[in-house]
């Protein structure tokens, strides 16, 4: 079956898929190569999960917390590696996701394989970062963000940040069995403690996009 047939070498026909398909994580993968320009995940029952590009001032922010985050990593010298996200994790429980910004510990990265670090690496991030955007519509929308961090501290991940602009607030998702997402309103800075006491950005450059 050809899942998104070109109709020329120069225009990319669009993705259509069945709604009931369920893929393997080594088929969600071919798909990915096949459809390079569209924005996928997959859930843990195989279910194509399909993302829409991000409005511009989301995009920007993604950007900014990118810089932040990078700039703390690197002049700190913090023993930390830094996704964007575009980046797909292989999670525990079979499904492939992509936080808007992730931290993991350098000695979880360097213990991959040189070709578990060309796929989608295998493990949950130590950090997740979520954007949600101003409508609560679709899979960028603060419900389904909610679920998506729920995911995520179900799989292992020790912190996941959700932040939500419109609002200056961040909801802090600490390690499964370690109590409920605290929130924080009129937030203007974030530490990384646990995964990384040292690191602290300010949010003001996200808020102000």
């Amino acid at each position: 079956m050809t899942l998104a047939p070109a109709a020329s070498e120069d225009v990319l026909a669009p993705l259509r898929l069945p709604p009931d398909l369920r893929l393997s994580v080594e088929q969600f993968a071919a798909v990915c190569q096949a459809n390079p320009d569209a924005v996928l995940e997959l859930g843990a029952d195989g279910h194509l999960i399909h993302m829409t590009p991000t409005g511009a001032e989301t995009g920007s922010r993604n950007q900014a917390l990118g810089a932040l985050l990078w700039l703390e990593v690197r002049n700190k010298g913090l023993p930390l590696k830094l996704f964007d996200s575009s980046t797909g994790f292989r999670l525990p429980d079979g499904s492939v996701l992509s936080p808007d910004a992730a931290l993991v510990r350098l000695e979880r990265w360097q213990a991959l394989t040189s070709l578990e670090r060309r796929g989608f690496a295998p493990l949950c991030p130590d950090l997740v970062v979520e954007l949600a955007s101003a409508s609560d519509e679709g899979p960028r929308g603060l419900t389904a963000l909610r679920r998506k961090m729920a995911r995520y501290q179900a799989n292992g991940a020790e912190l996941g940040w959700l932040l939500i602009p419109d609002e200056q607030a961040v909801e802090v998702w600490p390690a499964a069995g370690s109590g409920e997402p605290r929130r924080v309103d009129a937030a203007t800075d974030i530490n990384a403690a646990p995964v990384s006491p040292e690191l602290r950005i300010e949010l003001q450059e996200i808020w102000t996009v």
